[in-house]
C-alpha cells in the first residue's frame, strides 16, 4: 500500500505500473505537455519530477513508503532539468519529434582548452620567430572510430541509466539521507562493453594518446600577454568538440632595454667630453645592428636629459609603424683632475657661482669634505658604485680614472 498516489497520478497509472508502463506514459505526457507544442510548461515540469522519482528504484520505494515529505527529509528536491530528462531519454532537444522546431539546442559540449607558456625574448619579438611546441594530447581511437568496440556492442548501463552514478538513500532515524557514488557495474562509464567486444586498440578506453608537433609563429611586434589559438587542437574526447591550443606570449625581462607598447626606452651614459664638446654614441639594436647617434659640438648634455629617436622602436603588430626609442642620458665625471687644466676650464666654462648671501650676519666655518670609507658607501649607497642603470660593466673600456691637460 502506497502512502500517496500523486506522482502516479500525473502519469496517469496505477502504482503497480511497470518501468516499461512508466516510460510509455511518460512520452505520451511529455509530448502532450512539451513547451515547444504549447503545452503548459509548469504541467511539463510537474509530470517529469514524477516521471524522475518513479523511474529511480530507490527514489520509488521512498516515495511509497513516505510520500513526497520523506522526499524531502532527504534533500531530494530540485532533481534534473526538465529539458534534459526529456533530451536523455527520448533524445535532442525535441526534435526528434517535433522536426527539429522551437527546442534548445543541446550539441556537443566543448572540452577544455589547453593554455601554455612561451618564453620570448625582447630581441625576438622585434624580428620574430618561428618555434615548434611539441605536445602530449587524447585523441579518438582510429581503430573503432571512438566506440570503445564493435558497431553496436556498447550498451547503457542499467545499474545507473548511463549517468555513471547511483544515487544511494541511507535512513537515518526519522531522516533520508541521500549520496552519490560511482556506479559498479559500469566503474562510471555509463556504458558497458563486453570483453570480447572491446577494442583491442583502445581496450574500450576510446581514446590513445599521441605526440602532436605545433608551428607557431610569433609575430614581430607581439606584445607581452598575447595569445595564438590553434581552434580544435586540444584533448579529444567522445561526444566533446576538442578545446583551443591557447599560446600566450610571456616577454622576458631585457637587460638594456625597457618597453612601453611600441616605444622603447634605453639608458645611455656618455663621458664628459663628449657631453660638452659633441662627439658619437654608439647603441646596439635589438636586431644586431647599431645606431650611430651624433651630438653636436656646442651642445650641452646634461645629466637626465632625454632625447628620442623617432620610429627606431619597437615594429607595430600586423602593422607597418615603428614605435620609437627614447634615450635616457647620464654623463660619466672623471674622478680627478689636473690641476693645470682648471685655468682652461676657466675660460671655457661659464664663471663659478658666487657663495650665497645669508640673510643676515652669522658665523661662517670652513670645512672640509672627505671620501665615503666601504662600509659608508654600502649604507648610503646600497647599490654599490654609481654605475647607471642598464649599462653593463663591460660596456666600459676601463673607465675614466682622471684628466690631464694636453700640452700646448
Amino acid at each position: 500500500m502506497v502512502k500517496e498516489t500523486k506522482f502516479y497520478d500525473l502519469l496517469e497509472v496505477p502504482p503497480t505500473a511497470s518501468e516499461a508502463e512508466l516510460k510509455k506514459a511518460y512520452r505520451k505526457k511529455a509530448l502532450k505537455e512539451h513547451p515547444d507544442k504549447g503545452g503548459d510548461p509548469e504541467k511539463f515540469k510537474a509530470i517529469t519530477a514524477a516521471y524522475e522519482v518513479l523511474s529511480d528504484a530507490d527514489k520509488r520505494d521512498l516515495y511509497d513508503r513516505f510520500g513526497e515529505q520523506g522526499l524531502e527529509g532527504g534533500g531530494m528536491g530540485g532533481g534534473m532539468d526538465p529539458q534534459d530528462l526529456f533530451s536523455q531519454l527520448f533524445g535532442g532537444g525535441g526534435g526528434g519529434f517535433f522536426g527539429g522546431g522551437g527546442g534548445r539546442p543541446r550539441g556537443p559540449r566543448k572540452g577544455k582548452d589547453l593554455v601554455h607558456r612561451v618564453k620570448v625574448s625582447l630581441e625576438e619579438l622585434y624580428v620574430g620567430k618561428v618555434t615548434k611546441l611539441a605536445l602530449q594530447k587524447q585523441v579518438l581511437c582510429k581503430k573503432c572510430d571512438g566506440r570503445g568496440g564493435k558497431e553496436g556492442a556498447v550498451k547503457t548501463c542499467g545499474g545507473c541509466n548511463g549517468q555513471g552514478i547511483k544515487v544511494v538513500l541511507r535512513q537515518l532515524g526519522p531522516m533520508v539521507q541521500q549520496m552519490q557514488q560511482t556506479c559498479p557495474e559500469c566503474q562510471g562509464q555509463g556504458e558497458i562493453i563486453n570483453a570480447k567486444d572491446r577494442c583491442k586498440e583502445c581496450n574500450g578506453k576510446k581514446i590513445n594518446h599521441e605526440r602532436k608537433v605545433l608551428e607557431v609563429r610569433i609575430d614581430k611586434g607581439m606584445d607581452d600577454g598575447s595569445q595564438i589559438t590553434f581552434k580544435q587542437e586540444a584533448d579529444q574526447a567522445p561526444n566533446t568538440i576538442p578545446g583551443d591550443v591557447v599560446i600566450v606570449i610571456d616577454e622576458k625581462p631585457h637587460p638594456r632595454f625597457k618597453r612601453k607598447k611600441n616605444d622603447l626606452f634605453i639608458d645611455v651614459e656618455v663621458d664628459l667630453l663628449t657631453a660638452l664638446g659633441g662627439g658619437k654614441i654608439l647603441i646596439e639594436h635589438l636586431d644586431e645592428h647599431a645606431l650611430s647617434v651624433d651630438i653636436p659640438a656646442g651642445e650641452v648634455i646634461k645629466p637626465g636629459d632625454v632625447k628620442v629617436l623617432r620610429g627606431q622602436g619597437m615594429p607595430s603588430y600586423r602593422h607597418h609603424e615603428m614605435g620609437d626609442l627614447y634615450v635616457n642620458l647620464s654623463v660619466a665625471f672623471p674622478e680627478t683632475i689636473d690641476i693645470d687644466c682648471i685655468p682652461l676650464l676657466e675660460k671655457a666654462l661659464p664663471p663659478r657661482r658666487g657663495l650665497p648671501k645669508t640673510k643676515k650676519e652669522i658665523d661662517v666655518e670652513d670645512v672640509q669634505m672627505d671620501d665615503l670609507d666601504e662600509r659608508e658607501a654600502r649604507n648610503v649607497r646600497p647599490n654599490g658604485a654609481a654605475q647607471h642603470p642598464g649599462i653593463d660593466d663591460d660596456d666600459e673600456e676601463g673607465g675614466q680614472t682622471g684628466v690631464q691637460c694636453a700640452n700646448q
